[in-house]
C-alpha cells in the first residue's frame, strides 16, 4: 500500500563513503548508528560483515514501492528472515513475495492482512503503509508483544498521534523496541552540526527556517472508493489518508527542527491553499507557517508540492546570535560562526544510508535487549503534532495553540467503505 521508493526526494546518482566516520563525527554518533554506517560502507564494497548471529524473524506490512525496497534492505543486511508479508493488493504482495523469497502461504492481502502477519509467528514487524493505518497497526503489533519498525509520519490526526504515543509507552513497558524511521538525525554530518548548535556554538537561537519542497504527486479523479488512492503516492493528495503534504512530506524538515531543539512549538499561524492543476484530493500543496516556541523563538516553515521545476529541498536552518547551522537531506550540512572557520560537508545518499542505519540500530536493540527507551517515538509524535498544528492553523488562517489542538482532539475520518477486508 505504500509508494514509489523516491518519495519525491531526488537521489544522488552515485557516491563513495568518505572519511566522515572518524574523529569528532564518530564521537557524535551512537554506537548502533556507527555500526550501521560501517555496514553500509562494507556493503558497497561487496561484503557484509557486521550482521552475524541471530536473525530476527520479520513481517513486512506494505509491499508497494518503498515497502518492497526497504524489504530488500532488511534482507540484504543478513540480519533478518523475511517470514510474512501483507499488502492491501494481492498482486502487489505476490510480486514482493517472489522477490523476497517469502512462501505464498505467508502472503496476505486486504485491510486485515496485517493481523495475519502479526499472528504468523514473527517477532517484529516493519510497517510501511499510508499514515492513516499506522496507529491501528502499530498498536496491534505492540499489544501482541512484537517489536515495531515504522515509517513516518506517525498519524494524520491528533487521536492517531496519541495512540502511537501510548503504543510507544506500552512497548517500553513490555521491553519491546519501537523505532520510527527518520533519516536526517542518523547522518554523521547532520549530527555534528546539531550537537554544536545544542552546545551554544552559534549563541542564543534567534530563528529557525524549514523548507519542504517537492514536485507534487499525480492526483487523478476519484473512483467509487479509495482503493485507487492507495498506490503510487496518490494518497499524498488526500489529507484523510496522508495527512496533507506538510504531514506526509514536509515533516522531514520539521522533524529535524524538533530533533535539534528537543522540543515542540506552543502555537502556530499561517495560510495554505491548493494550487495544483485539476486537483481531486484535499491536501494543501502551498503552505506558509510561523511557529512560536515557549521562549519566543520563531520558526518559519515554507512548503510546496507542485511540478513547477522549483528545486527540491528538505532543509532546516537554525540562526543564532553568532552564526547559523544547516541540517539537510540531499545536499550539504554546514556550520558558520562569526570569525571562525566554517564547516560544511555533503550529506551522502541519505535516503538509503539513513534507512540502513536505522535497520541496523533496530537489529542491535532487539538482539542486545535492555534498550527499550524508544526515543524516536516521542520525537515522531512531537514532530507529527507540530505538522498537524501547522496544517490546522493554515486551514483556518488563524493562530492556534498546541494546547487548543490537543483539547480539540479532532479525528480525520477516512472512508474505508467498499474495500476488501
Amino acid at each position: 500500500m505504500n509508494a514509489q521508493p523516491s518519495s519525491g526526494i531526488e537521489q544522488p546518482s552515485g557516491y563513495s563513503r568518505r572519511q566522515f566516520l572518524g574523529g569528532t563525527l564518530a564521537a557524535a554518533a551512537s554506537a548502533p548508528l556507527l555500526e550501521a554506517a560501517a555496514t553500509f560502507a562494507a556493503e558497497n564494497q561487496g561484503t557484509l560483515t557486521l550482521f552475524s548471529g541471530r536473525k530476527i524473524k520479520l513481517g513486512l506490512v506494505g509491499c508497494g514501492g518503498r515497502g518492497k525496497w526497504i524489504g530488500n534492505l532488511f534482507k540484504r543486511s543478513g540480519a533478518y528472515q523475511l517470514h510474512a508479508l501483507a499488502d492491501y493488493f494481492p498482486q502487489v504482495v505476490d510480486r514482493c513475495g517472489e522477490e523476497l523469497g517469502v512462501d505464498p502461504s505467508r502472503r496476505f492481502s486486504g485491510l486485515s492482512g496485517y493481523k495475519k502477519v502479526i499472528e504468523s509467528g514473527v517477532e517484529a514487524v516493519a510497517l510501511i503503509v499510508p499514515p492513516c493505518f499506522l496507529p491501528e497497526q502499530a498498536s496491534a503489533a505492540v499489544e501482541a508483544g512484537l517489536h515495531v519498525y515504522m515509517c513516518k509520519p506517525a498519524a494524520v490526526d491528533v487521536p492517531g498521534c496519541l495512540r502511537i504515543e501510548a503504543a510507544g509507552k506500552l512497548a517500553t513497558q513490555k521491553q519491546r523496541v519501537f523505532l520510527v524511521d527518520y533519516q536526517m538525525p542518523t547522518d554523521p554530518v547532520n549530527i555534528r552540526v546539531a550537537e554544536q548548535i545544542r552546545k551554544g556554538a552559534i549563541g542564543k537561537l534567534a530563528k529557525i527556517a524549514t523548507i519542504g519542497y517537492n514536485g507534487g504527486r499525480a492526483d487523478p479523479p476519484k473512483t467509487a472508493n479509495i482503493e485507487s488512492r492507495l498506490q503510487n503516492l496518490v494518497w499524498d493528495n488526500d489529507m484523510e489518508i496522508g495527512g496533507s503534504f506538510i504531514v506526509s512530506y514536509d515533516i522531514h524538515s520539521i522533524d529535524a527542527a524538533v530533533w535539534v531543539l528537543g522540543r515542540r512549538p506552543v502555537a502556530a499561524s499561517g495560510s495554505s491553499r491548493i494550487c495544483r492543476i485539476d486537483p481531486h484530493g484535499t491536501s494543501q500543496d502551498s503552505t506558509s507557517i510561523v511557529y512560536e516556541y515557549a521562549d519566543g523563538l520563531i520558526h518559519e516553515h515554507s512548503g510546496m508540492a507542485l511540478p513547477n521545476t522549483a528545486p527540491g529541498y528538505i532543509r532546516c536552518t537554525v540562526y543564532g546570535q553568532k552564526g547559523y547551522g544547516v541540517v539537510d537531506y540531499t545536499q550539504r550540512a554546514s556550520l558558520e560562526i562569526h570569525h571562525k572557520k566554517p564547516f560544511a560537508d555533503d550529506v551522502v545518499n541519505l535516503y538509503e544510508a539513513g534507512a540502513v542505519r536505522n535497520i541496523a540500530a533496530f537489529h542491535a536493540d532487539v538482539v542486545a535487549g535492555g534498550r527499550h527507551e524508544n526515543s524516536t517515538v516521542r520525537r515522531a509524535v512531537d514532530g507529527c503534532l507540530t505538522c498537524i498544528l501547522g496544517r490546522e492553523a493554515a486551514l483556518r488562517h488563524a493562530r492556534l495553540t498546541m494546547e487548543e489542538l490537543l483539547q480539540e482532539n479532532k479525528r480525520v475520518e477516512v472512508d474505508l467503505s467498499g474495500l476488501k477486508v
